[in-house]
């Protein structure tokens, strides 16, 4: 018998399966589709907000309250509150005889309330932040002003509008000089930035940000003293070494600390915060991707018992092959063969399947949700779900095709 001949006979009997054949290399399918997309999907966004962080610069420093490790993520993004930073902080922090190298800072607070214009309540993020971020962030206002330093000082009741917020809350209406109300509070529009582009998951947007200056959000609306965040502007991205040096070393003088391990507070720079997030997002993808694998062992485990099934109705065909002179490998080549087909095919349909998917989700995102989604797909995940899916057919057609070269020609024959 050639060697060619397992591949015609697996051949013809899928042919002549079709549903069954169909049925078992649908677990394949869902499953190298799953593996292939989720790794689309997670590289995408990934980028997306790697792309973010880079865009707010490679010379700033952020200072955030509660200590971290430096490899993992600031207790904020837990959801954690703390209360250790202050507006005294930031003074000291914008002292050049304490921090040199900082050319410019801004403090925020952020909270989420409610804003009403005229009868229509919407939920928005509330920015708290000083003048300077228009230095620090490179703000460009679209119409009207910045509040000043007086502005802050003052507790003035101004509101500037994100992009965003203001299509949303006003459409085409004009917006300087309207008055709403946020937290009860009324505000009167002073100003309307630029359009900065989307930002990533979990993060405000600043177009669909209000912001308002410092004081009147931590005394007026939030009843706060603390800071959730300072930044930070260096005059060269090559201080930001020593630059967070001197900002640890002030920080532990504001907050008499003598031991760095008592620290209750976090220096990061955009160069670490990329390293954290595509350390924490390439956790999150390989999860969701050891999680799309378990459907293909659930399509694994298919082949075999539709294998077995296979065998079974088999008998008598192969105990007349072994009668006429098939050897034990022949016959557990030619299972073998089926159950490889199967999950090759399967894997094919998968993979196309899964980038099909990625693309149109990556068109959805990109058109409808404003987000710079990019269509992301690597070779190395086509070629791991291809291989991967051979490799299932093989290991989970292992056992049938060896039941099926065991049985004996004469039982074979009687049976029915």
């Amino acid at each position: 018998m050639r060697l060619t001949d397992p591949v015609k006979i697996a051949y013809r009997n899928l042919v002549a399966n079709k549903f069954r054949s169909f049925l078992t290399i649908l677990g394949i399918i869902i499953g190298v589709g799953a593996v292939v997309l989720i790794m689309a999907i997670g590289g995408s966004a990934q980028m997306l907000i790697l792309d973010q962080v880079k865009g707010v610069g490679s010379n700033l420093v952020g200072v955030l309250p509660g200590a971290s490790d430096e490899k993992g993520p600031p207790a904020q993004v837990m959801g954690i509150v703390i209360t250790t930073l202050t507006y005294d902080d930031f003074l000291a922090l914008m002292d050049r005889k304490n921090v040199p190298q900082v050319i410019a800072g801004a403090a925020y607070v952020q909270s989420t309330q409610t804003v009403t214009y005229r009868d229509t309540d919407s939920a928005y993020g509330i920015m708290g932040i000083t003048h300077e971020i228009l230095d620090v962030q490179d703000v460009e206002m679209a119409e009207g002003r910045f509040f000043t330093a007086e502005d802050d000082i003052g507790m003035t009741r101004i509101a500037v509008l994100g992009a965003k917020a203001k299509e949303d809350i006003f459409g085409s209406e004009e917006a300087l000089n309207r008055r709403i109300k946020i937290k009860n509070e009324t505000f009167t529009v002073v100003g309307v930035t630029k359009a900065k582009g989307s930002s990533s998951f979990g993060v405000a947007s600043m177009d669909d940000s209000i912001f308002v200056p410092l004081k009147t959000a931590q005394k007026i609306l939030l009843g706060i003293n603390h800071l959730s965040y300072i930044r930070l502007k260096v005059s060269d991205a090559k201080e930001i070494d020593t630059t967070k040096e001197d900002i640890a070393s002030t920080m532990r003088i504001q907050h008499n600390i003598d031991n760095p391990k008592d620290d209750d507070f976090s220096v990061r720079d955009t160069a670490s915060a990329l390293g954290m997030i595509s350390n924490i997002t390439d956790i999150l993808k390989y999860f969701l991707l050891a999680v799309g694998s378990i459907s293909l062992l659930v399509g694994g485990v298919g082949i075999m018992n539709i294998m077995l099934i296979s065998v079974n109705q088999r008998i008598r065909e192969v105990g007349l092959r072994k009668a006429v002179g098939a050897k034990n490998g022949i016959i557990m080549l030619q299972f073998l063969m089926e159950s490889a087909t199967i999950t090759l095919v399967g894997g094919l349909i998968g993979i196309i399947s899964g980038v099909l998917l990625a693309y149109v989700i990556s068109a959805v995102v990109t058109n409808f949700f404003g987000y710079d989604w990019q269509f992301i797909i690597s070779w190395q995940s086509v070629v791991i779900a291809a291989t991967v899916s051979i490799l299932i057919g093989l290991i989970f057609g292992l056992y049938p095709a060896r039941k099926a070269s065991r049985v004996s020609p004469m039982e074979a024959l009687r049976y029915e």
